[in-house]
């Protein structure tokens, strides 16, 4: 298996960059989206790709923030391959995202709350970490871990209380 290199470092902590995806997250509460969001960010610290969920709105399985954020950097860059890239979302990836992220070459992936339903980076599935893959990458979780769990709470907590009425 191949060994994750080690990551650039950015201008930024990791905190500010995940504040970026808390931000992205919002947008998709405010749409009725489960509030996940992710950001791209270059080894220069530019954020080339961004993305909240939008399977709802846009009635697509696969347009979870990761994806969505991986499309755009895509786009942005003329290349699916993004080794030079630092990827931060607000919850633990799923398999589809982890699939994504390691084809997509990432350099390092920084979560903020862990999944314990899906997560696929440790808490659930260790799938970003299995060594049948042949690409490794820096992984990272909890960066305002309680930040992002907490929008997560609130949103299905709303949930319930607009189903109880």
């Amino acid at each position: 298996m191949a060994q994750p290199h080690e990551a650039a470092v950015l201008p930024y902590p990791d905190e500010h960059y995940m504040q970026l995806a808390i931000e992205q997250a919002q947008l998709a509460y405010r749409l009725g989206e489960v509030p996940v969001g992710c950001v791209l960010v270059s080894a220069e610290g530019e954020v080339v790709g961004r993305g909240h969920n939008l399977t709802i709105t846009s009635h697509d399985a696969t347009a979870h923030a990761e994806v969505v954020a991986l499309r755009e950097a895509g786009q942005a860059l003329g290349n699916y391959r993004l080794p030079a890239l630092q990827m931060f979302v607000t919850l633990e990836p799923c398999i589809m995202c982890v699939g994504a992220i390691i084809h997509s070459r990432l350099q390092r992936l920084v979560y903020g709350a862990p999944d314990p339903r899906t997560g696929a980076c440790g808490s659930v599935f260790s799938l970003i970490s299995s060594p049948l893959h042949n690409h490794a990458l820096l992984v990272e979780g909890g960066v305002l871990g309680e930040q992002c769990a907490k929008l997560l709470q609130d949103f299905f907590a709303e949930r319930r209380h607009k189903k109880e009425r």
